[in-house]
């Protein structure tokens, strides 16, 4: 075989075609693509879009705007108009908005408030016994009575499982009416049999969502009228309601007196509230829910809640920084199988129970609230004679808590710093400043 070679001028001519090569194309590692330098609006592409120094905006206000009126109608329909459009921003005006249904909110908008002057709020509840049985076919129900029902409402229909004897939730919308006869905007799928006692509630959460992505709320506030409502649990409503969403940002949002939770976030990843007040609500003031993951909560105030900070089922890779929660029974609670969570530089005070509890939720193998950092906290004042600042019960472990300041101000009692439960596994203390208590920690493991 011929061995191959170059002449001299084909060698320049090689190397020359190189250099130029190299000075013209960027060297990309492998699998890798170009950098996306300038940005352009392109059909489809949802990624990359120029920041445009002006977004199409509709206006609601109980005086002027370019929709005006106080209703959820009126606010809906600004919603939708932006919706249609493909996104952009909501404004409401100064003025205080009473719902009958709550708000839908679609992908990519922007909810705008004016601030406290805000107000979205709804009536006062009530309930109703059905006079008729409805199969789980059906999409319709009928009221003893018809009482302040209107078609358009929402309602939360209530009823006793026949077989499991759970008790089943549905909420629905009323879209037609004979009398006390009323069609929903979609069937039951469960069986509303006067055997279990079934009810229709008017009520709904004042904002939420379902399957909708990139959202930002700010600047309002959400005033649930607690004291004229019964209690919705925070697996379905709450002044914020949102189940399998992406990408929401709720930022200097107020939300108050609702019968129920604050903020709630079910299965919703990347969810971030910043700079909100969650305040006097019966059950949880902020809830990131079963398998939400990454959420991030910071700047926030949590006050006189049951909880201030649920994380519920599976929540994972979390972030809790820079909160003030005072006067909730129990500050953070954190358990079944929330993993990989970060607690840092909260003001945690003046708990009714706990200030920080790991629950005991022994639902399966491992199912325990393992690998989350509890880092330079300040927790004050918790519990009652026998509270407890930190309490770590179950089989949690490979937790890291270092650099918090717990402190007793009132009287010692029987009030303990940190209790490790007798089942807990790892925990690492360190640099922790503990002072007030009558025990400062109280390991009962065994082998510790």
């Amino acid at each position: 075989m011929r061995p191959f070679s170059l002449s001299r001028r084909q060698f320049l001519g090689t190397t020359f075609a190189s250099s130029l090569g190299s000075l013209v194309l960027p060297a990309f590692a492998s699998g890798q693509t170009p950098k996306v330098k300038q940005l352009r609006a392109t059909d489809g592409d949802q990624r990359f879009e120029p920041d445009w120094d002006e977004r199409l905006s509709i206006s609601v206000g109980t005086q002027t705007g370019d929709i005006v009126g106080s209703s959820d109608k009126a606010l809906q329909a600004a919603i939708d108009y932006i919706a249609g459009k493909g996104g952009g921003t909501v404004r409401i005006l100064p003025g205080t908005f009473t719902l009958r249904h709550a708000l839908y909110l679609p992908s990519q908008i922007r909810l705008l408030g004016s601030g406290p002057e805000t107000i979205i709020t709804k009536g006062a509840s009530e309930t109703i016994a059905l006079s008729e049985d409805s199969d789980w076919y059906d999409q319709e129900i009928t009221l003893e009575k018809s009482a302040g029902f209107q078609v358009g409402d929402g309602v939360v229909l209530i009823t006793k499982n026949p077989s499991t004897g759970s008790q089943d939730v549905m909420k629905r919308t009323l879209v037609a009416r004979s009398g006390n006869r009323f069609k929903l905007n979609k069937g039951l799928r469960k069986n509303l049999w006067l055997s279990g006692k079934p009810t229709a509630s008017s009520l709904f959460p004042l904002l939420t969502s379902e399957y909708t992505k990139n959202v930002v709320i700010e600047n309002l506030t959400l005033d649930g009228n607690r004291k004229n409502n019964t209690n919705l649990n925070g697996n379905y409503g709450g002044c914020i309601f949102l189940q399998d969403c992406n990408r929401y940002t709720i930022r200097n949002v107020t939300t108050r007196n609702y019968n129920g939770d604050g903020i709630s976030f079910q299965i919703c990843h990347d969810v971030k509230v910043e700079n909100c007040h969650s305040h006097d609500n019966a059950d949880l003031g902020v809830h990131p829910g079963s398998g939400s993951q990454r959420p991030q909560i910071v700047n926030s105030r949590f006050e006189n809640n049951h909880i201030g900070l649920f994380w519920c089922w599976g929540v994972k890779y979390g972030l809790a920084e820079k909160n003030q929660m005072t006067g909730n029974n129990f500050g953070i609670s954190i358990g079944h199988n929330d993993t990989d969570n970060v607690m840092r530089e909260n003001v945690i005070s003046n708990s009714g129970k706990v200030g920080i509890l790991f629950r005991d939720d022994a639902r399966g193998k491992n199912f325990w609230a393992n690998r989350n950092t509890v880092v330079k906290n300040q927790i004050i004042n918790s519990g009652a004679e026998q509270g407890v600042a930190i309490d770590i019960t179950g089989k949690t472990s490979d937790l890291i808590i270092t650099e918090n300041t717990i402190v007793e101000q009132r009287k010692p009692m029987q009030r303990t710093g940190i209790r490790i439960g007798p089942d807990a596994g790892t925990v690492n203390l360190a640099d922790n400043l503990i002072q007030g208590f009558i025990k400062s920690i109280d390991d009962q493991r065994k082998n510790s």
